[in-house]
């Protein structure tokens, strides 16, 4: 079975400060990840193409990711950043070369909760939903509700939800981000993506038990037609290998049955991002 890692990242050091990667428990991905540090990896697990994510607000690091896609057989697309609240959010997208398929802003580092339902961020929204592209959301869960709230009122635009919005797997709790996750799966422009788990449980002692509630109530939620498989590699490498997680993410899809396996593993990726 072809597989798309939908979520993925690499990062140069050398090139501009990752000031997030400072505190001590960040220390074993403190350094410079390439696509070619991937490649073996990601071969060994299965997966021939790639959706390179942002790491930074820096639209030269979003430039210099697409002529790393442009460059590159693995990566069919990038999901990358821009100001969303500038005025000219339209005209810097139509300056961008081809590749990008989503824009994505780390709104988990707003501290306003209801960031998304601003009228600058909205109008940015729009610029991207008119270029044809998607929108990833990195959330946490206090930040749901401003999530369901935007996707409500903008259903021109297609929307993936990174990471489950980061539940709190480590201590089992489900409430409210099970809620908050089923009210906004109900709405059709919005997929999900099967990633960062490991990093949201206990990163020395996590168990696929312990993930599978979680992955069981997006499955449910959203349906394997808008589910799809990301590594988030090389964070995930704080609590387990690149083909641990995709190890990880077949245990919790083996119930499902071929062709649903077929859309969380690939088809769900490429409608989302309509990727070639």
């Amino acid at each position: 079975m072809t597989r798309i890692d939908a979520h993925h990242h690499v990062w140069d050091l050398s090139a501009r400060p990752h000031a997030w990667l400072d505190p001590e428990p960040m220390a074993p991905v403190r350094r410079t990840f390439t696509l070619d540090d991937l490649a073996g990896p990601a071969a060994a697990a299965g997966v021939s193409r790639t959706v390179l994510v942002q790491v930074l607000p820096d639209l030269g690091e979003t430039r210099e990711f697409l002529a790393l896609a442009a460059a590159s057989e693995l990566v069919a697309g990038v999901v990358g950043w821009i100001d969303l609240t500038a005025p000219g959010a339209a005209d810097t997208l139509a300056g961008l070369p081809h590749g990008l398929v989503a824009v994505r802003h780390g709104v988990q580092s707003e501290p306003d909760p209801g960031w998304l339902t601003r009228a600058d961020v909205r109008r940015g929204l729009a610029a991207v939903a008119a270029a044809g592209l998607a929108y990833d959301l990195l959330t946490l869960p206090h930040q749901l509700p401003a999530a369901i709230d935007t996707v409500a009122a903008m259903p021109e635009l297609t929307f993936v939800l990174d990471h489950l919005s980061k539940p709190p797997i480590a201590s089992g709790e489900l409430e409210p981000w099970r809620s908050r996750v089923l009210d906004l799966a109900r709405h059709p422009n919005v997929f999900c993506k099967l990633s960062g788990m490991v990093t949201e449980a206990d990163w020395a002692s996590w168990q696929v038990a312990g993930l599978r509630p979680y992955a069981e109530i997006v499955l449910e939620a959203f349906g394997p037609e808008r589910v799809m498989f990301g590594s988030d590699w090389p964070v995930c490498l704080l609590a387990a290998g690149y083909e641990r997680v995709a190890e990880t993410a077949g245990e919790l899809c083996a119930g499902l049955s071929d062709s649903e396996r077929a859309d969380v593993f690939a088809g769900t990726a490429r409608r989302a991002y309509r990727l070639d």
